[in-house]
C-alpha cells in the first residue's frame, strides 16, 4: 500500500508516494512536464506502479520541485534532474541498492539527462520520450536502457526518431512500438502494461 513520504532536494521538500515490496529491488517513477499539468498521479505514472507493484518493486513516485505539495518552481529540467537524484539517494538511504528508473514523456528526458551523473541504475525504461519537443540531443550512451515504449501515433514521441536515436542511447535496448496508440496511451493501457511486465 502507497504511503506519504517526504525528501529533501537541495532545499526543497518534495513530496512522493511510496509502496515498500518485499524484495530488494526499487524503482523511481518520473510524471510528465509540470508546466502541462505533468503530476505524480498521472495515470500513466499510475500504471507503471501498478506493474512494477506487482513484481514485487518497490515503487517511488514524485512530484517535480513546484509541482503540487513539493516546493521551489520548475527549473527546466536542470533541477528536476536534482530532484531524481535526490529520490535516488533517499532509497538509498532505506536499504535499497538495486534501482531502475522509469519516467513517462518529459519523465523520461529527465532521467536520461540524469543518468549522465555517476549514478548507477539497475535498469532504465522510458515510455514516450518527447524526442519532437525535447532536445535529446546531450545524450549519448544509457547502458542501463532496457526498454523504450511509445504509440505508432505519438507525434511528441515518433517511433521514427526514437528508431534513429536509439543506436546511440543504447542498440541492445528493446522498443516497442504500439499500433494506434498516441502520446496519452487512451485505450491502450492494457496493452502497453502487458508489454512493460515482460521487461519487469
Amino acid at each position: 500500500m502507497e504511503e506519504k513520504c517526504i525528501f529533501q532536494s537541495e532545499n526543497y521538500r518534495l513530496e512522493g508516494l511510496i509502496d515498500k515490496g518485499d524484495g530488494d529491488q526499487a524503482i523511481i517513477i518520473t510524471h510528465p512536464h509540470s508546466l502541462y499539468g505533468g503530476n505524480m498521479k498521472n495515470y500513466v505514472v499510475e500504471s507503471i506502479c501498478r506493474v512494477y507493484r506487482e513484481k514485487g518493486y518497490t515503487t517511488l513516485r514524485f512530484n517535480f520541485r513546484g509541482v503540487g505539495n513539493s516546493k521551489g518552481n520548475f527549473e527546466n529540467g536542470l533541477g528536476e534532474q536534482k530532484d531524481v537524484l535526490a529520490a535516488y539517494a533517499y532509497l538509498l538511504n532505506s536499504g535499497l541498492e538495486k534501482i531502475d528508473l522509469a519516467g513517462y514523456s518529459f519523465g523520461a528526458w529527465v532521467n536520461a539527462m540524469t543518468v549522465r551523473e555517476d549514478l548507477t541504475v539497475n535498469r532504465m525504461v522510458m515510455v514516450s520520450p518527447p524526442v519532437g519537443f525535447m532536445d535529446f540531443g546531450p545524450i549519448t550512451l544509457i547502458s542501463c536502457l532496457k526498454l523504450v515504449i511509445t504509440g505508432s501515433r505519438d507525434e511528441i514521441a515518433p517511433a521514427n526518431m526514437i528508431t534513429e536515436m536509439l543506436p546511440t542511447w543504447n542498440p541492445e535496448a528493446r522498443l516497442e512500438v504500439i499500433n494506434g496508440a498516441d502520446h496519452f496511451y487512451d485505450g491502450f493501457i492494457k496493452a502497453w502494461e502487458s508489454i512493460l511486465s515482460v521487461y519487469a
